[in-house]
């Protein structure tokens, strides 16, 4: 067996970036911009109002003026007004561009208005107040988005306000999710006593999704001859595939020998960890990757979260992202000499710390209990008492 961190190394060293698209801005949430986005013109691209009331010329107010004659309504997405007298005033509405003439924006709350005159009703006002002057943000050509960085809601409001209707961002894989063993039957199925439903597949399904991949499934009986057909053939046409069950030491566990057959490069098979532990990963001929998980489900989802997101991550672009460190909130013991990946429950104290509450579960088996908790905390092997107070690096999975 080979380490938790020999493992993640030998995964690693397989990044590689599966090249570069462009997709519609609103369908961007989620990828890796992988170009430079740059200001078209000033931000703002003018003198911005960004109070209802009305636009003076401070001096008026300086020289001891507090009533103003309304000229007119400067409104947001008219053309720009101008002041005809040094004296008067415009109501001025958000967003809307400051009036030639006109240096500071009084609110209306500060402000009565009737009989066609503006009155001031305070005595402090600033000189350019409730203005954003053009091109204090950005300057045109300034880079206002790096590429490299995720595109959350607000680079996508960023990107709509420079002009970009798409983006190039980071090229996903191709992948296939494929559940094996003859126990499993679909969701919409009933069970026999001796079958239980595929549970792994959507779970994985998902964790893609919000990855942002839309994955193929299928499933393989425990038949070595059709597992060997549909590997050969996906091994033709996916970037990654994704296998559940089928690599741990029972009779029916065909796969590490069947894609020996078939010519993948065995990276590693077993992880000193729990859970976990018969965690296989290797290499076509032609470059797919295979990350071939336990079908416990704790298992299976947790060799997702601590390997393939990781390597996901790194493949689209991301530099090495730094786990959070929870501290443990009891005493806990594990004996045997392998990295425990412990549930907890998340909580935080008045001081912003992460407090780990350890969920204790029934096992891999025991996909309820992952609903109970938030993270898998990393308990390091060669120790086998963890005490409260202490603090391990944390993988949140919701």
């Amino acid at each position: 067996m080979i380490t938790v961190e020999e493992a993640l190394q030998i995964i690693f060293s397989t990044v590689r970036d599966y090249g570069i698209e462009r997709v519609p801005l609103d369908e961007s949430a989620g990828r890796i911009l992988r170009e430079p986005l740059r200001a078209d013109r000033p931000m703002p691209p003018y003198d911005r109002i960004t109070m209802d009331g009305i636009a003076i010329a401070y001096d008026a107010f300086a020289s001891g003026q507090r009533t103003f004659p309304v000229q007119g309504i400067a409104a947001a997405g008219a053309e720009q007004q101008s002041l005809s007298d040094f004296n008067g005033c415009l109501e001025a509405m958000t967003g809307g561009m400051l009036p030639i003439g006109a240096d500071t924006v009084i609110r209306y709350e500060d402000i009565r208005v009737e009989n066609g005159e503006a009155t001031i009703l305070i005595d402090e006002v600033s000189h350019g107040q409730n203005i954003h002057k053009c091109g204090v943000d950005r300057h045109p050509g300034d880079l206002v988005v790096s590429a490299g960085t995720p595109i959350s809601p607000a680079e996508i409001g960023l990107a709509a306000t420079i002009g970009c209707d798409t983006v190039a961002v980071s090229k996903l894989p191709r992948c296939t999710i494929i559940s094996t063993g003859d126990e499993l039957v679909d969701v919409h199925e009933t069970p026999q006593p001796h079958q239980i439903r595929r549970s792994n597949v959507y779970r994985l399904k998902a964790t893609l999704r919000n990855l942002g991949i839309s994955a193929k499934t299928s499933h393989l009986r425990d038949e070595p001859e059709e597992i060997r057909r549909e590997l050969a053939r996906m091994l033709t046409t996916e970037e990654i595939i994704i296998l559940s069950g089928g690599v741990s030491k029972g009779k029916f566990d065909y796969l590490p020998t069947i894609l020996d057959e078939l010519g993948v490069k065995k990276h590693f098979h077993r992880i000193s960890q729990r859970p976990g532990k018969p965690f296989w990963f290797g290499e076509s001929p032609k470059g797919s990757l295979i990350f071939a998980l336990p079908g416990n489900p704790v298992s299976s989802f947790l060799c997702t979260h601590r390997y393939f997101i990781p390597w996901l991550q790194r493949s689209m672009g991301l530099p090495p992202q730094s786990s959070p460190r929870g501290i443990l909130q009891s005493d806990f013991t594990f004996r045997p000499d392998l990295t425990y990946f412990l549930q907890v429950k998340v909580n935080y104290d008045d001081q912003g710390q992460i407090l780990a509450s350890p969920v204790e579960g029934n096992g891999s088996g025991d996909l309820a209990n992952l609903v109970d908790a938030d993270a898998f905390i990393e308990l390091p092997k060669g120790r086998d008492h963890f005490r409260k107070g202490e603090a391990f690096p944390l993988f949140f999975y919701r």
